[in-house]
């Protein structure tokens, strides 16, 4: 059950029956009408702007709109009170028993509570790490995956068919360095001494895995050809041995994509995508051959008046318009992606979603007037940028990874603190807002740790189910928790302590908030509502402490205890649920 979702309709139905008396007039769009948490958690459970938004369009004072409603409101078997706040704000108070039915619905749902049918909110691609197969990933790209990962799963969880992509960046010039790089680990392999890794190329001991494998396929035949001999291969064999590590370091993370898109395929000769897609812009007028501007401050020496091929940008937004292919006639990096989104389109995303690294911020706005020239205005892009990480132990700064010679891999950061650490701490703060990751923090074993205090929560739940094994007739000393289902039927009016009713209402907010955080394209929510959740959890055991009467088994007294563990097992699923959706292990047990 969603209790904003329940209460909306509620609302709309009185609003229904004030229409049909003649108190308001007919016909009235309903569609601005809210119901949501009071600003003010003392003013009640719900509020509703209601008439605030009808009152102009219906002629009417929003103030005795308020009064008419809040008077039918009242008369709802679930509603306490009902009261008119300024110039007319409605807020409601729910009674006690309210909060059992809320318990019986997460209980009868368990895994699937806050779900929506999967796939009836449509298809999204979402697009995240696309790192260009260089190096092993570092840490900045483990935020961005971890982000894209879990937003990902997020839209599925509330309704959305999800097709998670990366876009590998195998054209253009990082790659033929990558690809000289790995020349020289190829020598270095056949017993040449190479010496120092000229400047300019990529030093990590991470390609000599390449060199050797190139010289185990082709022996000593590419040594001494001219380059264009040899790059094509040298590129196609790195290339292909770098996805395979990114791959293995995402699957460090549980990550993995449905799509793996070449951009070299978008330039193919038998099917260039990239100048069909100039060539049907140019078709349309939104492709021309123009002077750009000088840049804006300090003109740089190697800049040119020339005439370029430009695309219309500023007609959809951005500032000015952009060139698609460079002075020595190959594409730019923008025209391939402009080719690369209009082929999500016509694969039937209208919603896409691309997680980029902070560096690419001021890309946003010409990629997103390009998805709407290319789609017709049909399409849209989110953005979402991924801000820096800085690593700490014990307050002081990370030194480099030893393996890439400049960065700290994903590897490195994963194996010491593990997955569900790393995942947790890189969501616990807005994507676009930079991140501290301390290694000694988020191994303490204390509030001050977010992903310990959460994951401790679910596991004292699993600890008080293998005390009440005896009670509830089952095995629970494995530390498997009885079906959710077997504890709906309890009697959750015995539940009266406020901490027990706030951990009851705190579940029922879950629902809706999954519903603003897929909304906003924001998964850090969870991370926050599950640290709220776990707190009002472990407040409510340490009441059970200092008061007997209020721990969860109370032995002359089933039908509390039942109502309690009843409580738990709901607090366990959604602890579970939102643990899930952000890719951490629910811990049974703490060692």
């Amino acid at each position: 059950m969603n209790l904003f979702a329940h209460f909306h309709d509620v609302v709309v139905r009185k609003l229904d029956e004030l229409s049909d008396a003649g108190n308001l007039p007919a016909g009235v769009d309903l569609g601005r009408v809210a119901v949501e948490p009071p600003r003010d958690p003392s003013h009640g459970d719900i509020s509703t702007n209601a008439a605030m938004v009808l009152a102009k369009p219906a002629g009417l004072v929003a103030r005795q709109l308020a009064e008419q409603l809040a008077d039918a409101l009242a008369q709802e078997p679930d509603i306490e009170t009902v009261d008119v706040a300024g110039p007319g704000f409605i807020n409601i108070r729910l009674r006690e028993s309210f909060w059992g039915r809320i318990l019986e619905a997460i209980l009868n749902d368990d895994a699937g509570y806050g779900s929506c049918a999967p796939g009836s909110r449509g298809r999204v691609n979402v697009e995240y790490v696309s790192a260009n197969p260089t190096g092993p990933l570092h840490v900045g790209h483990c935020r961005g995956a971890i982000f894209g990962d879990a937003l990902a799963s997020l839209l599925e969880k509330t309704g959305f068919d999800v097709t998670r992509e990366y876009y590998i960046n195998d054209a253009g010039v990082q790659v033929e360095v990558l690809a000289r790089s790995a020349y020289l680990r190829y020598l270095e392999a056949l017993g040449e001494d190479i010496g120092d890794i000229p400047s300019g190329l990529y030093p990590g001991s991470y390609l000599k895995p390449v060199g050797e494998n190139l010289a185990a396929t082709h022996g000593d035949v590419l040594k001494g050809k001219p380059e264009e001999v040899w790059l094509d291969i040298v590129r196609d064999t790195t290339v292909e041995m770098m996805m395979d590590v990114i791959r293995d370091d995402l699957a460090a993370l549980s990550i993995k994509h449905d799509v793996f898109f070449s951009e070299r395929s978008l330039a193919a000769k038998e099917n260039n995508v990239i100048q069909s897609t100039i060539d049907g812009l140019r078709s349309r007028g939104l492709v021309f051959e123009g002077h750009l501007p000088p840049p804006k401050g300090q003109v740089p020496e190697d800049w040119e008046d020339r005439e370029q091929t430009l695309f219309k940008a500023t007609e959809f937004g951005d500032d000015i318009d952009r060139p698609l292919v460079k002075s020595d006639g190959n594409y730019t990096y923008f025209a391939s992606d402009i080719a690369y989104h209009a082929n999500k389109y016509s694969r039937g995303f209208k919603e896409m979603i691309d997680v980029w690294g902070a560096d690419h911020s001021g890309y946003i706005k010409r990629m997103q007037s390009a998805v709407k020239a290319v789609t017709g205005g049909e399409g849209t892009l989110d953005v979402k940028i991924c801000q820096l990480v800085r690593l700490y132990r014990g307050g002081e700064p990370i030194k480099m990874s030893k393996r890439s010679g400049d960065f700290v891999t994903l590897r490195d950061v994963v194996d010491e603190v593990g997955p569900g650490a790393v995942r947790f701490m890189m969501l616990y703060r807005k994507n676009d807002a930079p991140l501290d990751f301390d290694f000694k923090k988020v191994t303490e074993q204390s509030r001050d740790n977010p992903v310990f205090y959460v994951q401790y929560a679910h596991a004292r739940i699993h600890s008080v189910f293998r005390n009440a094994s005896e009670l509830l007739s089952t095995d629970t000393t494995t530390g498997a928790l009885p079906e959710a289902a077997s504890l709906s039927g309890a009697s959750f009016m015995r539940l009266t302590d406020g901490a027990e009713l706030a951990v009851a209402k705190r579940l029922a907010e879950y629902p809706r908030m999954l519903q603003s955080a897929a909304a906003a394209h924001e998964p850090h929510r969870i991370a926050f509502y599950l640290y709220e959740l776990a707190s009002e959890f472990h407040g409510l055991w340490n009441k059970g402490k200092e008061s007997p009467q209020l721990r969860f088994i109370v032995p002359d007294d089933k039908d509390v205890t039942m109502a309690r563990l009843g409580l738990l097992r709901a607090v366990a699923a959604v602890l579970a649920g939102g643990l899930g959706i952000l890719g951490v292990q629910a811990i049974e047990e703490m060692r």
